[in-house]
């Protein structure tokens, strides 16, 4: 029994309750060693839609997407992210149509990048990326972080230091904007990623809209249990980025975190490894299904075949034991934290950061 809830069986189709707000229905499909089923996971997100539980993220390898794309599709991934600043989304778009898998089958979500927060600007950012997409509406619409820079056509503005200069607008002005995309039917749902609780308390607090998401960085080192329930309360679906941890050599590239060099990555973790024995999976897969059974849909990112494969068949039940062996892994390391860069206290009041940096507290 997952310890998130019940499975009930109803013929091929089972249905686990995990709050009042999320439900997600999942299709037993073959099975291997050990009689493990492989599932198609969705949740049901507070605006009545379902998402998928495992889906495909696109940072990164710019011309690789396209075919990236098209093949996470045929294989049965039906969850793209995407973002504005990736600079992707027309490769992101070329994909899709090239998958054949038609347009209302697929969860596509993008994020409003932060130079573009003035309310003025944002319907037309979510237009240009509309239109990049060749797609008349995106299933979700995020904000990519809380933090306003000024406006104009530099995505990442700076000062003669080469600080980066921020805008006035704030980001409840923003969210206001977006909560009028949904009447024009371009987007379908609204969210947030990389917000601290208290900036989702003034979302809440101040807009009309309740997120239908929240995209943060969630692996075995970073768990954020309390957080997790909190939302969940709220009826604020979590979507995991960066669900391996440090797997991406871009944090070691970045200095954002000290730790990241001398850590040994999360999949090399000895009893990963031993539950990928006993389930007959890979650690990674182990890594993602332990997302899932919380009631989370993550979005690895791939463009090799047989990786891509592989994270389709991560979504499995994990024995309530081995979920709760994971969480001694739990060491509250963040690796996506460019508050000192972008001038802003990011996840202020979360666990994970290494201490203050200069910049706009909230």
């Amino acid at each position: 029994m997952n310890v998130l809830g019940s499975m009930t069986r109803l013929d091929a189709t089972c249905t686990r309750l995990h709050s009042p707000t999320i439900a997600c229905a999942a299709v037993r499909a073959h099975k291997q060693k050990r009689g493990i089923a492989t599932r198609q996971t969705r949740f049901q997100l507070n605006t009545g839609a379902s998402i998928p539980a495992i889906g495909f993220g696109t940072f990164q390898d710019p011309d690789a997407q396209e075919d990236a794309v098209s093949r996470a599709l045929t294989a049965g991934l039906r969850l793209i992210d995407t973002a504005r600043v990736y600079d992707v989304e027309k490769q992101v778009g070329k994909g899709i149509k090239s998958s054949g898998v038609p347009r209302e089958e697929i969860f596509l979500g993008t994020k409003l990048w932060c130079n573009n927060f003035h309310p003025d600007d944002v319907e037309r950012a979510l237009d240009e990326s509309l239109e990049d997409l060749d797609t008349p509406y995106v299933d979700l619409l995020m904000m990519h972080y809380p933090c306003t820079f000024a406006r104009g056509e530099d995505r990442f503005p700076r000062d003669s230091d080469g600080k980066m200069i921020l805008g006035k607008t704030t980001y409840v002005d923003t969210w206001k904007a977006m909560e009028k995309l949904v009447k024009t039917g371009k987007t379908k749902a609204i969210g947030v990623s990389n917000f601290s609780k208290g900036e989702l308390e003034t979302i809440i607090r101040e807009g009309s809209v309740v997120p239908a998401v929240h995209q943060m960085e969630a692996h075995p080192y970073l768990q954020q249990k309390s957080f997790n329930k909190w939302l969940r309360s709220q009826g604020i679906h979590v979507v995991q980025f960066s669900p391996l941890g440090n797997m991406n050599d871009f944090y070691r590239s970045t200095g954002w975190s000290k730790e990241v060099s001398h850590m040994m990555r999360v999949i090399d973790q000895p009893l990963l490894q031993d539950l990928g024995r006993k389930y007959g999976k890979s650690a990674v897969q182990i890594v993602l299904s332990w997302g899932v059974n919380n009631g989370r849909s993550i979005i690895p990112k791939s463009t090799i075949d047989w990786q891509i494969k592989e994270n389709v068949e991560a979504d499995f039940e994990l024995d309530p034991e081995d979920i709760k062996a994971i969480e001694t892994l739990d060491i509250k390391a963040r690796f996506n934290d460019p508050s000192l860069d972008y001038q802003w206290r990011l996840y202020s009041d979360l666990e994970g950061i290494e201490g203050a940096v200069e910049g706009k507290t909230h």
